[in-house]
């Protein structure tokens, strides 16, 4: 049993070779992730880059209040709450389609489950037939 730091070196195989050339690296969910977040680091830079060249202050009025803000902050913050509108409205037309697809598939309830009275039911009937005395 090899154990970590051992001297003890093994050679790794290259893989099966498809149409003679060296099978590509698998995919991982790291690869994935290392990936996603650079995307992620890039956009965040433009994104400063852009409020940093759009330093301007504006005047901003929304529902009675008013302020000023720069003019890259305030563009910033109309698309993150233009964002949110829409993923809100995309939910809610989510939720009223699984809503109407499931009330679909119920079946109206329409009879009762009786049980029988105790009282009337025969004290042997749970008995099989060979056993009765």
């Amino acid at each position: 049993m090899a154990r970590f730091g051992s001297a003890r070196f093994t050679t790794v195989q290259p893989g099966v070779k498809i149409n003679n050339q060296p099978r590509p690296a698998p995919r991982t969910r790291a690869g994935g992730s290392l990936v996603a977040f650079a995307a992620s680091a890039v956009v965040l830079l433009l994104l400063l880059i852009f409020i940093l060249q759009n330093g301007q202050r504006t005047d901003v009025h929304f529902f009675g209040a008013q302020g000023q803000l720069p003019m890259g902050v305030a563009l910033l913050l109309a698309a993150v709450f233009g964002v949110l509108l829409v993923t809100i409205q995309a939910t809610m037309r989510r939720i009223i389609q699984l809503r109407l697809l499931t009330g679909r598939r119920r079946t109206p309830y329409t009879s009762t489950i009786t049980r029988p009275d105790p009282a009337d039911a025969d004290p042997g009937a749970d008995v099989p037939e060979g056993r009765k005395s």
